[in-house]
């Protein structure tokens, strides 16, 4: 997702009281302007208590509300041995704890009507849940007590043992996640962000009690946390909460302390061909920015220019980007999308595409001289339409507490602070064509791809091929 890429940061500047003021004053003055109404949402509070844990909320005064924990710890952070203990971790967190058993829990979250839920990614792993504003307290409680308490019963690991281990082969129906994941594999081979956040069987299969328990003692401290929360949320009263359920979290570390690795790029590829299978599903990317970097939002625009295309789509051949276009007018695909995914210091920016195996060449061309065409001749026009589609996609993604609540956690962790829509509107207003040009020629223009096939890929032509089209020779 485009807010999934780029949203990360600090504080807004009107109470809830202001906030309600400009919903009214926007319904009776119609000539108030979309960046005014940017100014007027609800502030981003951050309390850190103190054993370092953030917390931070939004409260837009409705009576339901979303509150989660989001740490700073993901596969990037395992090593070849105990990769998938992130996310066996999340499969256990709903298990039975020191105070309930895995019954006790789920009749708890039914009887209050609250729904909970949690995600593993490569450098993040998150347990939330959306409530009733006033089932708040419970909620918090319940989230300490299956973060800090949960006791790793044997029977129960071996349980979620053969439940991932199925999750497992269900992913592997999945071509676009495979794909993906066999990008990252041969984009940054050697390196932490290439394993998949399952994790191998063989890991799977041999990860223990003790695995489980390390790995918690490592990454689970309170800096490394925030607990965040969007709806109708008093800020007062969680911080409150926080230090009463979250106050003995330990900050410390007894060894030393887990650095983030340095991953390095590569241009390659990994082809895995299988001519049995309908359609070919390729991905090519070439390395970009981490989440805190100025040419994240030119490069996010580019992406946008470059668009998303599919045969279901009812604008047929008269939609914006002249990819999709070409894909309508010469039969090129079946689908693609343009993508700018961000880590910490790097990122993966380029185009997954779904073609018949006999028109990969076509559509392999088509992408790399779009690519070629924004980097050496993009107009203003197409700039200004796809800022506007850029925003309007931003502010769809934030609709509703849940994503709020996501993306309060997430860019607290990433960027230390909040980004007000504000900030995020006037930045992404100041990029034009020659800024896109210039992330473009820095990133994309005759660098090295990664690229990552699957099904009947024989048309695929040769690396060295593909890596030549990723410039042009104009007289």
């Amino acid at each position: 997702m485009l807010l999934r890429s780029l949203l990360h940061g600090a504080g807004r500047y009107a109470a809830r009281s202001s906030f309600r003021n400009a919903t009214t004053a926007l319904q009776t003055h119609p000539s108030i302007t979309y960046e005014q109404t940017l100014l007027n949402v609800p502030e981003t509070r951050v309390t850190a208590i103190k054993n370092g844990l953030r917390v931070a909320s939004e409260d837009y005064g409705i009576p339901t509300c979303t509150v989660g924990i989001w740490i700073d710890a993901g596969s990037r952070f395992e090593t070849a041995q105990n990769n998938g203990t992130a996310h066996f971790l999340e499969h256990m967190a709903f298990k039975s704890t020191n105070k309930r058993t895995q019954r006790d829990l789920e009749v708890q979250i039914e009887n209050l009507g609250a729904h909970l839920n949690a995600y593993t990614s490569r450098e993040q792993t998150a347990y939330y849940a959306k409530c009733f504003t006033k089932d708040l307290p419970q909620i918090v409680e319940i989230l300490s007590d299956i973060i800090q308490n949960t006791q790793f019963n044997e029977e129960e690991i071996e349980r979620e043992r053969h439940t991932i281990l199925r999750e497992m082969d269900e992913i592997e129906n999945n071509l676009q996640e495979v794909t993906f994941d066999h990008l990252h594999a041969t984009g940054y081979q050697g390196t932490p962000l290439a394993r998949s956040v399952l994790g191998s069987t063989e890991n799977i299969n041999s990860i223990k009690k003790a695995d489980l328990l390390k790995y918690v003692g490592t990454h689970y401290k309170a800096p490394r946390m925030v607990l965040a929360a969007a709806g109708g949320v008093n800020h007062d009263q969680l911080v409150r909460l926080s230090e009463e359920h979250f106050g003995k979290l330990k900050a410390g570390y007894e060894g030393e302390v887990p650095d983030l690795l340095p991953c390095r790029f590569s241009g390659s590829e990994i082809r895995v061909r299988d001519d049995e299978m309908p359609l070919a599903h390729i991905a090519l990317a070439v390395e970009s920015t981490g989440w805190a970097h100025a040419d994240t939002i030119p490069l996010m625009v580019a992406s946008t220019i470059v668009g998303n295309w599919d045969r279901s789509m009812a604008g047929g051949a008269h939609v914006a980007s002249r990819l999709g276009q070409q894909s309508v007018q010469y039969n090129l695909c079946h689908s693609y999308q343009s993508f700018n995914t961000c880590y910490t210091d790097t990122g993966l920016w380029g185009t997954y595409v779904v073609t018949d195996r006999m028109r990969i060449d076509d559509a392999m061309s088509a992408i790399q001289d779009e690519w070629c065409r924004i980097s050496t001749a993009c107009t203003d026009i197409e700039v200004e339409r796809a800022k506007k589609l850029f925003k309007t996609n931003m502010l769809l993604a934030l609709d509703g507490s849940t994503p709020i609540c996501e993306d309060i956690g997430r860019q607290l962790l990433s960027y230390g602070r909040r980004l007000p829509l504000h900030e995020l509107n006037a930045r992404i207003d100041a990029v034009d064509a020659k800024t896109v040009m210039s992330a473009m020629k820095q990133y994309v223009y005759n660098h090295c791809p990664a690229i990552a096939a699957v099904g009947p890929i024989e048309q695929l032509r040769e690396y060295n091929r593909t890596r030549s089209r990723m410039y042009t020779i104009t007289h």
